[in-house]
């Protein structure tokens, strides 16, 4: 995804305060070999582009002054209640080192799953999102998993899909976290009504001849 980028001259809370008043957003550019920069984006072209999944997930091209420049969106500060973004913070991105960033895991197949399908069963998806580790070329936008041949009594691990080339999971030491589980859904018992017998105790009872 392509944005622009101004350079911001000024920087403090009046400043920033400033800023946001005209319709601007204050944000910084660090990282790589280079400086931090000091910068400011158009607010509403922003908001617009944080909507999207891959602004948060994928390598940036960024434009600044006439020239192009690869990043990577690291935080974004809100405004408690009010639309309105009050700072963000990207990272510059080398082609020759290796980055870590969270990315969205995309689940299909489910309903055809015989878990699903036929077992009375539901999916449930336990991560979101996966921490890898990659060399920005091989930056993929999310990580696609085929659930079709999840079963009864099964979960699936992280070591059962197949990551990207290039691409390895990061975990902070659990070695094969559970992606998926399978949850068997509670059967409702079914309450027989009472049957009424041959003469139909449960009907009215005709009046007793005199």
């Amino acid at each position: 995804m392509k944005f622009v980028a101004f350079e911001r001259a000024k920087q403090g809370t009046g400043a920033s305060r400033r800023l946001r008043i005209s319709g601007r957003t204050p944000g910084i550019i660090y990282g790589g070999s280079g400086k931090p920069e000091l910068v400011e984006l158009d607010h509403n072209a922003l908001w617009h582009a944080l909507k999207k999944e891959a602004f948060h997930s994928a390598i940036l091209d960024m434009e600044k002054d006439g020239k192009a420049s690869k990043v990577l969106l690291r935080d974004v500060q809100y405004h408690p209640f009010k639309q309105l973004v009050l700072h963000i913070d990207f990272q510059r991105v080398e082609a020759d080192h290796k980055l870590s960033m969270k990315v969205p895991v995309h689940y299909s197949g489910e309903e055809n799953s015989p878990a699903v399908k036929t077992e009375n069963c539901i999916a449930n998806h336990v991560v979101t999102e996966l921490l890898i580790s990659c060399l920005p070329a091989d930056l993929p936008e999310f990580i696609a998993v085929d659930l079709s041949g999840l079963k009864k009594g099964s979960s699936l691990h992280l070591n059962d899909i197949t990551l990207p080339k290039g691409v390895s999971a990061v975990t902070h030491g659990v070695k094969n976290p559970v992606l998926v589980s399978v949850v068997a859904l509670a059967t409702p018992e079914v309450v027989a009504a009472p049957a009424a017998d041959a003469k139909g105790k449960d009907a009215k009872k005709a009046p007793a001849k005199k």
